[in-house]
């Protein structure tokens, strides 16, 4: 009886594993993967895509993790991300499904309707009646159904990007860069090959991904799918081929050949897209079927160049991982102990924090070396500057030091930011009195405290809490980093609204001498 229990039991719980899963499949399927479609079909289009970046972008782009590239991510990165998890939790359903089976607790047979089972039966029909042999492989009829349409998709992408781009290239404004109307339009033309590129390449690595949550999600396997990944290569590489070739006769005919050796700083980077391509054509070379049949080895240690491919084509077409974002520093302060606060320019809508950190680079210095240092101002006390206190300590801030407090009048430093990064809330404010000890320039986070504590007392007038701020320093000149905690345009701030307790101690002076005092 207990047996006959458990088998009865059973088949609602396979039942219900079999609609969770189709339910996956399903939304996998007509939500994201189709919605992604829709959004590279709609990409030509301006004017549309413009509206939905700029929407995007007016939430992410004060974002401190996503930055400038909010958009793309959002639009790009996160359905992808999506499907990855659908395709874990699918999975972990199929495995309790195979439990099940092994278990002996159900048979497949007498549980599958006939509406299942009319199902295979036509995708079945579908295929092998459509399979057939010819330049693409042996395929079948969804395989090159799909192909189509995905060919149709570059081939409306390509034609709507140059009819926009060619409606807005005149001879007025050929002859404004000092260009023919052809030239101006191959230049168009090559930048739009290099776009409908990136469309292929975005799908070329998911084929053969080992052990894919998403390859599993449609049903796929790794080797499976390895000609899929041979026929976007091949259009990865003749779309790029062209796109390079285009622009080599544009900077010909311009005059602009000294282009090919440029590698800017921003922007997009030349030399770089023409290392990556070097190594696609390369590996395209040895791809070729009888080279790869004949010469296995070369083609399989060859491929190991997509590494190369792929770091140099990514610092060709931006600047997001080639470097931090550029920041314009507007003042500086230098201070007798041999400290620096540095103000940078920023968005009234980026907000972070107290004791917040930020990372800073300056390439003149090193392009390698990037050091963290706590952000002192208040996001919403100086909306429009952001604000780190440097001390000249090591080798790298004495650099800097140096550089700041003896400028050049033809001088100008160049800055890359990352961050801010902090906590997410602010939970000393929930506290009666605050005690904060600190030693040299390790009071810069009890600044950026201070000044939130500022803030709340004077623009909203909470109740905050009782500061004793205890902090020891080397020398009295070093007492001067104590002006930091007021920011310089301080006008509005009541400082009186602050119960504020200072002590301040210096441990390698001694006490000067008094008159009447013994020696």
């Amino acid at each position: 009886m207990d047996a006959q229990v458990v088998r009865n039991s059973s088949p609602p719980s396979h039942v219900g594993i079999h609609i969770m899963r189709a339910a996956i499949r399903l939304l996998a399927v007509f939500v994201v993967f189709l919605g992604s479609l829709f959004v590279w079909f709609m990409m030509p289009y301006q004017h549309i895509s413009q509206i939905w970046r700029r929407q995007i972008r007016q939430k992410t782009n004060t974002s401190t993790y996503l930055g400038s590239e909010g958009s793309n991510i959002v639009m790009f990165t996160f359905p992808i991300l999506f499907l990855a998890l659908l395709g874990c939790v699918f999975l972990h359903l199929g495995k309790k499904l195979n439990d099940y089976k092994m278990e002996g607790a159900w048979h497949v047979q007498s549980t599958e309707s006939q509406q299942q089972q009319w199902h295979k039966e036509s995708v079945c029909r579908m295929e092998k009646a459509y399979a057939g042999k010819g330049p693409l492989g042996i395929v079948s009829g969804i395989e090159l159904a799909f192909f189509i349409m995905f060919i149709a998709l570059l081939i409306w992408s390509f034609s709507t990007y140059l009819h926009n781009s060619f409606a807005n290239i005149t001879p007025k404004s050929a002859a404004k860069n000092h260009e023919k109307i052809w030239e101006s339009k191959l230049d168009s033309a090559a930048l739009r090959l290099g776009l409908v590129g990136n469309i292929c390449l975005a799908f070329l690595f998911f084929p053969v991904a080992r052990g894919s949550s998403i390859l599993a999600l449609f049903g796929l396997t790794s080797e499976g799918s390895i000609k899929y990944h041979i026929w976007l290569g091949h259009l990865v590489m003749l779309l790029f081929t062209a796109h390079g070739l285009c622009y080599i006769i544009y900077w010909v005919a311009t005059g602009q050949i000294s282009e090919m050796v440029q590698w800017d700083k921003t922007g997009i980077s030349n030399i770089a897209g023409e290392l990556s391509l070097l190594f696609g054509l390369i590996m395209w070379a040895t791809a070729i079927p009888r080279i790869r049949r004949k010469i296995f080895e070369l083609f399989f240690y060859t491929h190991y160049l997509y590494i190369l491919f792929m770091i140099f084509f990514i610092l060709h077409v931006g600047i997001f991982l080639q470097s931090g974002t550029r920041a314009r520093l507007i003042c500086s302060r230098v201070l007798p102990c041999e400290t620096l606060e540095l103000n940078f320019a920023k968005s009234p809508g980026l907000k972070y924090n107290p004791t917040s950190v930020m990372f800073i680079n300056v390439p003149s210095i090193s392009k390698m070396q990037w050091h963290p240092f706590t952000v002192t101002s208040n996001s919403s006390l100086e909306p429009e500057k952001i604000s780190v206190v440097i001390k000249a300590e090591g080798s790298w801030t004495k650099k800097l030091y140096q550089m700041v407090s003896t400028p050049s009048p033809t001088d100008r430093i160049e800055v890359a930011v990352e961050g801010p990064y902090g906590p997410d809330s602010t939970h000393f404010l929930r506290h009666d009195t605050l005690v904060m000890v600190s030693g040299g320039s390790g009071i810069t986070p009890f600044i950026s405290i201070i000044r939130e504590l500022l803030l709340m007392s004077t623009a909203f007038k909470c109740r905050v809490p009782k500061v004793v701020l205890i902090c020891a320093f080397k020398s009295s000149l070093d007492l001067t980093m104590l002006d930091l905690i007021l920011p310089m345009s301080s006008t509005s701030i009541e400082i009186s609204n602050l119960e504020l307790q200072i002590e301040a101690y210096v441990t390698r002076e001694t006490e000067p001498k008094t008159d009447g005092s013994k020696p």
